[in-house]
């Protein structure tokens, strides 16, 4: 039952309400959602089917997801403290839904030099980091060691730190570039200190699709080759999608269903986010380069995409989370009560959203992700990145925490409008970063 319908002699007015909702669900739909609450594996065409859910079955699919989410994950929703260091966006693919990345030619071009970089990682341990994300784009020419020696200079610094680095976009590249196979890439990455990939540049894995909004990019078996060799040596991944451009209901759901595929093989997969496609700086949205674009995803196609990912992946993947970068604060509690138990991180530096378009921000202190949390009745959790609890917040702590007290202060960690216009972190035929350069407080006078 999808509804607990009181006895005739309680809220009959309720009842009559609940009543006239489950008439108004299609049998079809209302079928597939029991059937997930009994445990069943929700197929593609069934999984498609609920992409369709408005009105009345939107509902009980909403409600089908979080009382999935309640029985795996309790009334916790976890959150970690984060920082990302894009440290290049020069970048040899030219995919059209990126408005991070530069051509090498352009003059916002920047590569950010190994102090700089430990720096900001040094700051984000100061501020309680217990993760660094290292993405960024593909450097023409690029020393294949870059990706190993630049972990390897983090860990050696804060051997403690969590690394969340490098794409398997990025990890194709730097194989490539040191002429060696992925998993003796990846082998080299670990025992550099890398802790987990994430698992991006999966947009959707479905090929004909990826032809047309990112052609050169690495393809959907190269993808999967190198999430499931990441899980084969030992190295954990996460999961994406992006959604909302030309995408059907059908290529969701298959994507979905190849996540699954992959973690019933390997269990290498710790946590689940879509990422819903921000239109607004996007080169094939700006060039008009297909006429079945679409400006992003409607808020009902957020929360079915959502809620649609912990039905069909209940049981192989436990963790659902919600992009506050790409969907907001206050979507994102809707989202948390349809299927979602994760938040995300504080990030401090977003750059690839943010240059896309959106317009949340680039930082979430941990107070307000837990204030967003306590508003809808859920206990916050910060975890660390393989979502291993580090602390149960079930009150607020008197005193402020160091990254709080930061955020009133955000400008301190600068912008990716500012960077890319810094002469002094210009790209100039980098090929790894140096040892010399400036950084970024002595660039802007702070201390």
């Amino acid at each position: 039952m999808l509804v607990n319908i009181p006895s005739d002699g309680d809220f009959p007015n309720l009842r009559l309400s609940a009543e006239t909702m489950l008439s108004k669900i299609p049998l079809d739909i209302a079928r597939i959602l029991d059937n997930a609450l009994n445990g069943k594996e929700i197929s593609i065409p069934e999984g498609s089917r609920l992409f369709e859910a408005e009105g009345p079955a939107l509902s009980a699919l909403m409600m089908t997801a979080d009382e999935i989410r309640g029985s795996v994950n309790g009334d916790q929703v976890t959150y970690v403290i984060n920082r990302n260091i894009n440290f290049t966006n020069v970048c040899i693919k030219r995919c059209g839904f990126c408005a991070f990345s530069r051509d090498f030619r352009q003059e916002e071009g920047y590569f950010l030099p190994l102090n700089e970089i430990l720096r900001r990682v040094q700051e984000a341990v100061e501020l309680g980091a217990s993760e660094v994300c290292i993405q960024a784009g593909l450097p023409p020419k690029m020393d294949g060691s870059l990706y190993s020696d630049l972990a390897a200079s983090i860990k050696n610094d804060f051997p403690d730190l969590h690394i969340h680095g490098f794409s398997p976009e990025e990890v194709m590249y730097g194989a490539i570039r040191s002429k060696c196979s992925i998993k003796e890439y990846l082998i080299r990455l670990k025992d550099a200190g890398v802790g987990s990939l994430p698992g991006t540049s999966a947009e959707i894995l479905v090929q004909p699709i990826r032809d047309k909004i990112a052609p050169g990019r690495i393809t959907v078996k190269q993808w999967i080759e190198v999430i499931t060799s990441a899980h084969s040596v030992g190295i954990p991944t996460t999961s994406t999608i992006m959604f909302g451009h030309i995408e059907t209901n059908d290529h969701r759901a298959q994507h979905l269903s190849t996540l699954r595929d992959i973690q019933k093989s390997t269990g290498g997969i710790t946590e689940f986010v879509p990422l819903s496609f921000v239109h607004e700086e996007a080169p094939m949205f700006a060039k008009k380069m297909n006429n079945d674009l679409r400006p992003g995803a409607t808020g009902a196609e957020v929360v079915r995409m959502h809620a649609i990912a912990r039905l069909m992946l209940n049981g192989w993947i436990d963790n659902i989370q919600c992009s506050w970068v790409k969907e907001g604060p206050k979507l994102s509690q809707i989202l948390l009560q349809s299927g979602c138990n994760d938040l995300g991180g504080t990030l401090i530096n977003e750059s690839i959203s943010t240059a896309a378009g959106a317009a949340y921000g680039q930082l979430i202190p941990p107070s307000e992700l837990r204030r967003l949390i306590r508003d809808i009745g859920k206990t916050p959790v910060q975890r660390n990145t393989l979502y291993k609890p580090i602390q149960v917040y079930e009150e607020e702590p008197a005193e402020a925490e160091p990254l709080d007290l930061a955020a009133n202060n955000p400008e301190k960690f600068g912008s990716y409008l500012e960077l890319v216009k810094l002469a002094e972190f210009r790209y100039e035929g980098q090929r790894s970063p140096s040892l010399m350069g400036p950084t970024l407080p002595e660039i802007i006078g702070t201390k």
